[in-house]
């Protein structure tokens, strides 16, 4: 089935072609024919895939701690992690059906108030937030108990900075409109620093990987990234070396975490004891040695009980899913009929890809650790919900295709 596009700079960055005059590109775009089909199913299977995986694996890295737990709030339950994983994943795929199923339109003009919306929640944890391990990252919430800003500041930012783009598709040629845009990045990435540094670093890693992708002048963009980088690294060296900063003795504990194996160390050795443990093929599900030992075992550390008990195998699997989503995600975007559009889709597959390969590398301790939860698959309810919810939004901008792409 074909239509015609709304009529709202339906330029897509990825095929932009800077030779027309305004009026014929004006001309072209309220003329474009856009395909409206099915969604794209191996991006649903996909993720339907890793969180089924991620349902298994959080009982499993659980249930022999949650078991053996007299006090609260376990009391003994094997099933604890299980049942509360389970009916997020239900509400998870609950949002995802309706965000696949309502127009992305929506979202293009409600994204201000959104990211107003995610500003207000983010002060709200600086204000009434609830502190839990190390980290003030969540706030009280009806039915739910808590909730974390900091991933509805993800989808946010990703909403305003497609919007921002669609609205003045010119506005990153200027120096002026780089800061601009970057200012609104730094803004949210500032307010979520207060829930932790992981946190801040995914956010900031979205909207300046946005603006990457939509900004012509790539040398500006490195220069001012350049100078990011070497901010973080500078500030983490110093606390490493002349403060006893909880992220600079991360710092330390990274670079040789045998000579903290007593504390900020301890989680990543056995993490690397896990994925030692696991071989080829595993130790089988539900015979993890480690998981009893892993800090968070349920949480940010999962992969390492993933690759213990499902081997290589089973780890290349879930790696294989996650690039196949990365890769169907990146063919949505090129397809897109309208710069929101691609920008969204271009801006939730750095959401997920960003997320896992820093989970995927804290655990092999190729980085300092993050506490940065593995999509789809650790336990937490607002980052999986949030995720599916992105999912949907995906797999919406996926039914509207530009004709001559078919």
């Amino acid at each position: 089935m074909t239509r015609h596009a709304p009529n709202h700079r339906q330029q897509n960055p990825f095929r932009s072609n800077n030779t027309q005059t305004r009026p014929a590109r004006q001309q072209q775009e309220t003329e474009q024919v856009v395909n409206v089909g099915a969604m794209d199913y191996t991006i649903y299977l996909v993720v339907a895939l890793l969180v089924l995986i991620g349902v298994v694996m959080v009982f499993s890295a659980s249930y022999s701690t949650t078991s053996t737990w007299a006090g609260p709030p376990y009391h003994n339950d094997a099933f604890f992690y299980l049942r509360r994983n389970a009916i997020m994943a239900a509400v998870g795929f609950v949002v995802l059906h309706i965000a696949a199923n309502v127009s992305y339109e929506h979202i293009r003009r409600l994204a201000p108030l959104i990211f107003l919306v995610a500003i207000g929640l983010s002060i709200a944890v600086v204000a009434i937030g609830v502190a839990s391990r190390g980290a003030t990252r969540w706030i009280p919430f009806p039915v739910i108990n808590q909730f974390q800003p900091s991933e509805v500041a993800k989808a946010a930012l990703i909403f305003m900075m497609a919007y921002l783009i669609d609205k003045s598709p010119t506005r990153l040629k200027t120096w002026g409109g780089l800061f601009f845009m970057g200012g609104v990045v730094l803004l949210i990435t500032g307010l979520t620093a207060y829930s932790g540094f992981s946190s801040a670093l995914i956010v900031g890693a979205i909207g300046f990987g946005m603006i990457f992708i939509a900004s012509p002048h790539i040398l500006r963009f490195a220069a001012g990234g350049a100078a990011a980088v070497t901010a973080v690294v500078s500030y983490l060296w110093w606390d490493a070396n002349f403060s006893d900063g909880f992220r600079g003795g991360r710092f330390r504990a990274w670079l040789d975490p045998w000579a903290y194996s007593d504390t900020r160390g301890f989680q990543v050795i056995q993490s690397l004891y896990a994925i030692a443990s696991g071989g080829l093929f595993g130790e089988g599900i539900g015979q993890s040695r480690q998981a009893t030992f892993v800090p968070e075992a349920h949480h940010d550390i999962i992969f390492a009980i993933i690759i213990e008990e499902l081997g290589f195998i089973g780890a290349a699997m879930i790696l294989l899913l996650f690039g196949i989503f990365i890769w169907r995600g990146i063919k949505v975007a090129l397809n897109s009929h309208s710069t929101f559009a691609s920008m969204t889709a271009i801006g939730i597959v750095f959401a997920i890809a960003f997320q896992a390969l820093i989970n995927v590398a804290v655990v092999t301790n190729s980085i300092p650790n993050t506490g940065v939860t593995l999509p789809f698959i650790s336990y937490g309810g607002t980052s999986l919900v949030v995720s599916m919810g992105l999912t949907g939004v995906l797999l919406n901008i996926s039914r509207y295709t530009k004709a001559r792409d078919r």
